[in-house]
């Protein structure tokens, strides 16, 4: 890919299997807590979390919600959702998500790899969404992303979360380039694909559906990920 001077990578279902890490962290807990969630199956209980999770960001995106609102309220929210007899138990709850959450992040396959061939090419960062002690913890947790990294930038450190135009702003002056000279790889399609190119960069879409955006192309496969950027190489 021509005129490319500097990558940024999303962290969360690009890099990192952030859903498999929440599923396996729901899971645990309703195991462990099945009254609390009013013996609901695990199935009912992830597809309640998954729909207030989203609007709770949402809400969290647009400054409704403080840091701690969000963290504790999408599991007021849940236990409610459950009928649960234990409602009062939402903060320990939230606690504990995050602590079963972080034993289970694992990297997307072939992606720190092909992140580490960009890094040795060009430089490259992190732009993600997402709490700045966890997401932090992350990068501790796969050393290379922050070992290779130029700059590294949390939103929650800024004040503002993609899609944001100021967000994608903060990152472009950090890499010190114009718009057209950055290509973002993320997965979704609201923060990342919307985000990227309304701030003027390329993307390379980690998904399997198709983008007629000129400036947007999409992957599954990180190897070919690698040979879209350096073809030849």
């Amino acid at each position: 890919m021509t005129n490319i001077e500097f990558v940024y990578f999303d962290l969360d279902d690009t890099l990192l299997d952030h859903k498999y890490a929440e599923k396996q962290a729901l899971q645990e807990m309703v195991v462990a807590h099945s009254a609390l969630f009013n013996h609901a199956a695990f199935e009912v209980v992830l597809k309640r979390y998954s729909g207030i999770n989203h609007e709770i960001w949402h809400q969290y995106s647009l400054g409704k919600l403080s840091k701690d609102g969000a963290k504790v309220g999408r599991f007021t929210q849940l236990l409610e959702a459950c009928q649960s007899p234990g409602i009062d138990q939402a903060a320990v709850l939230a606690q504990e998500y995050l602590d079963r959450y972080a034993s289970h992040w694992v990297a997307i396959e072939g992606a720190i790899e092909a992140f580490v061939r960009t890094a040795y090419q060009l430089p490259v960062g992190i732009l993600t969404n997402g709490f700045s002690e966890v997401q932090r913890s992350k990068l501790l947790q796969f050393p290379e992303l922050g070992k290779h990294s130029k700059t590294i930038i949390i939103s929650e450190d800024i004040g503002h979360l993609k899609p944001s135009p100021i967000l994608f702003e903060h990152a472009r002056a950090q890499a010190g380039l114009e718009p057209d000279r950055i290509l973002y790889v993320g997965d979704s399609l609201s923060s990342d694909v919307e985000g990227g190119t309304a701030a003027g960069w390329k993307v390379a879409w980690y998904s399997d559906q198709d983008s007629d955006h000129p400036d947007v192309w999409s992957f599954t496969d990180w190897n070919d990920f690698s040979q879209r950027i350096f073809p030849g190489r």
